[in-house]
């Protein structure tokens, strides 16, 4: 019997091999479009994804049963911007309908809206636009926060912690995050590839949590001794973008704190997750944050066969 084939944007990526490996769990072959190649591929066919090169994408994606897509940016760095997402998102749609792709499952964003002040959540709602009118069947999952794994965001939240005697708040640290595990994130999007309905989820956990009880989550968890301290929420993207400027990375970008702040990252939706993330820091708390995960190295390094044209996930 032949397997069923699917396509993973990015399946050596954080989300997309979390996708991947649910796949192959339900006995479906996978094949990745990615720009960054394991040495690896652990029996994955590797095509490469230039999103600029229409017949090459239909020539990728002929033969796929489902299309599942975690390709997105999350911030604008040289030629990487919100628009080239926007556009290779519309072109990787269309080579899909052109191929003849039964479905497509694509990862957006709790929020995502065309109308948005945020361009993050802006783009990911015109991208949302763009998969409806594509005429092929599509689910679309949207998470906030993603946790597990490799992810970035708790892992250097612990970090930090370990290592300052402050750990600063914007604005207070009231509003709301509701992660999901990476792992019930992607046994959703199978779940929803083996469908034929047109759908639009929220891909949240069982846990909301305030920004400010997170941080005195892992405080605990790692046995940090930081003070963690309140400041002006206008003061805040200054201080992350001086962190990041220390490290030579980008921490949290004015845009990212001030649509947390203004409760994107929470969901009212029912639970689409079992995992939760206090549970999760806990039973990790001996390694979380040990060492840190820098962002620009893990998606713009330059691959071997070329310059990034393309990357992958949330934090």
């Amino acid at each position: 019997m032949v397997e069923a084939l699917d396509a993973v944007t990015g399946a050596f990526s954080y989300s997309g091999s979390a996708v991947a490996a649910a796949l192959r769990r339900r006995g479906r072959a996978v094949r990745t479009l990615t720009n960054h190649p394991a040495q690896d591929a652990h029996g994955i066919d590797v095509r490469p994804l230039d999103l600029r090169d229409d017949a090459g994408l239909r020539r990728s994606l002929t033969g796929i049963d489902t299309l599942y897509n975690t390709y997105w940016v999350r911030f604008p760095h040289r030629q990487v911007t919100f628009e080239t997402a926007i556009d290779g998102s519309a072109r990787l749609f269309r080579a899909a309908a052109d191929a003849g792709v039964r479905r497509i499952v694509h990862i957006s964003i709790t929020g995502a809206d065309v109308s948005s002040p945020y361009a993050y959540f802006r783009g990911k709602g015109i991208v949302e636009q763009h998969l409806k009118e594509c005429r092929v069947s599509y689910a679309i999952a949207r998470p906030a926060i993603l946790f597990g794994g490799d992810g970035v965001l708790i892992n250097n939240i612990a970090w930090l912690m370990r290592r300052s005697p402050l750990t600063l708040v914007g604005g207070g640290g009231q509003y709301r995050l509701r992660g999901i595990h990476i792992d019930d994130l992607a046994d959703l999007m199978a779940e929803l590839g083996a469908s034929d309905t047109d759908t639009t989820v929220d891909a949240v956990g069982p846990e909301s949590l305030t920004f400010m009880e997170l941080l005195e989550h892992i405080r605990t968890s790692v046995e940090s001794r930081t003070r963690i301290v309140p400041i002006p929420g206008r003061l805040f993207p200054v201080v992350t973008w001086m962190l990041g400027q220390a490290l030579r990375d980008t921490l949290l970008t004015r845009e990212e704190y001030l649509a947390m702040a203004d409760g994107l990252a929470d969901s009212s939706a029912p639970a689409t997750g079992t995992i939760r993330l206090t549970e999760w820091i806990t039973q990790n708390r001996g390694t979380l944050g040990r060492t840190y995960a820098h962002e620009l190295r893990r998606h713009y390094e330059t691959p071997p066969h070329g310059p990034v044209t393309a990357t992958f996930d949330h934090t």
